[in-house]
């Protein structure tokens, strides 16, 4: 199994988008696929995805309660498939994620035995089992610092980074490679870089320049596709399955960019030693086309 988390210290750079559409096009090459999305704000990866449904019930289970050890159900009932993609939905309990554990780690040191706040998410899939039943796990927290991240990269151990082309965004992957190398050194663990995807690319000279500095394998390169994944906010899908049933025409540039996310999937896949049963054209949308370019 690989497991990646997908962060950026700046906001606004595509990540929950990028995780969404990395997660399907994992999925279209026959993988398993569960993606764990952390962020306790409204516009997360469940809304993009349309599985937010019960993220303010109260009595409703969540990843939290199977975190601190008060779980409702089976950790398995929390999963909700789309697109072929297995979804753990976030929930508002997300918000006192780090409230939650700190007071579960008081319990336990009150009781002198050892709690690592960080390792609960890790802890969880693992007595799940969800390393044995899929082949690609990605975590979504969010570009805060705290709880959400630290014990996603303590889950994953390998990050991939959505870079924004500007000043700000070479900025952020120069801060986030010092929180790594510290939080790996912390807590005795390894933290790889799998690569950076630049988004959002006009091709000024600016952002030209800030490419070239990027000290990570970039496999691609996604130019502004603003009305693209605005489409996708609003319909709650992917983009290949908004191409495919909510665009009256099929536009070219629009397809080359599904066809980045399988490009960077297969990336992500041969960097993490994934073998993959049955990789489709890039950008490929339609079962006779899939097999015409096969």
């Amino acid at each position: 199994m690989l497991a990646y988390t997908v962060y950026s210290e700046a906001g606004g750079v595509g990540k929950t988008s990028l995780t969404a559409n990395l997660a399907v096009a994992h999925s279209r090459a026959g993988l398993d696929v569960l993606v764990v999305p952390l962020d306790p704000q409204d516009g997360d990866l469940s809304r993009l995805l349309g599985v937010d449904d019960e993220r303010a019930e109260s009595d409703a289970d969540s990843l939290v309660r199977h975190m601190v050890g008060s779980p409702r159900g089976d950790f398995e009932d929390l999963f909700r498939t789309v697109e072929d993609i297995d979804v753990i939905p976030e929930h508002n309990s997300l918000s006192n994620l780090g409230q939650h554990l700190d007071r579960e780690q008081q319990k336990a040191e009150d009781f002198g035995d050892a709690y690592n706040i960080h390792a609960q998410l890790r802890r969880v899939l693992g007595e799940a089992g969800v390393p044995e039943k899929y082949d690609i796990v990605i975590c979504d927290p969010p570009a805060t610092e705290g709880a959400h991240l630290y014990n996603a990269i303590f889950a994953t151990r390998n990050l991939l980074l959505p870079v924004e082309p500007s000043a700000k965004g070479e900025a952020s992957v120069e801060g986030l490679e010092d929180l790594a190398t510290n939080f790996a050194s912390q807590l005795n663990i390894d933290v790889g870089v799998l690569g950076a995807v630049p988004i959002g690319v006009k091709g000024t000279r600016g952002q030209e320049e800030t490419l070239e500095d990027i000290p990570y394998d970039v496999p691609e390169v996604i130019g502004d596709r603003t009305s693209l994944m605005e489409g996708c906010w609003r319909q709650q899908c992917s983009a290949f399955e908004y191409v495919r049933s909510h665009r009256d025409r099929r536009r070219d540039y629009e397809l080359d960019t599904l066809a980045q996310f399988d490009r960077v999937a297969r990336y992500v896949e041969e960097q993490g030693g994934v073998d993959v049963p049955n990789p489709p054209e890039p950008g490929a949308l339609d079962e006779d086309e899939r097999e015409v370019m096969a």
